[in-house]
């Protein structure tokens, strides 16, 4: 079984940064991308409470990969 990378897409709101799993059932927000990412490791850890993590083919040592969205304005 391989190492499963959890899929995030970042994005930036009207007034918070948004976290989207690519994944799983997962999205949560931050007003500041460090208080997003601990937002983030919180929620994979309450989604995956309790939950068989090798039926889901997911192993203890996952990874995160976070995918941020910018807004691209030319000058």
């Amino acid at each position: 079984m391989k190492r499963k990378i959890i899929q995030f897409r970042v994005y930036k709101g009207e007034k918070y940064y948004v976290a989207e799993c690519v994944d799983l059932a997962i999205v949560t927000q931050g007003k500041t991308l460090d208080e997003l990412v601990e937002n983030i490791k919180e929620a994979i850890e309450l989604h995956l409470e309790g939950e068989n993590l090798e039926e889901l083919g997911i192993l203890p040592n996952f990874a995160v990969l976070i995918n941020m969205e910018l807004e691209y304005a030319k000058a």
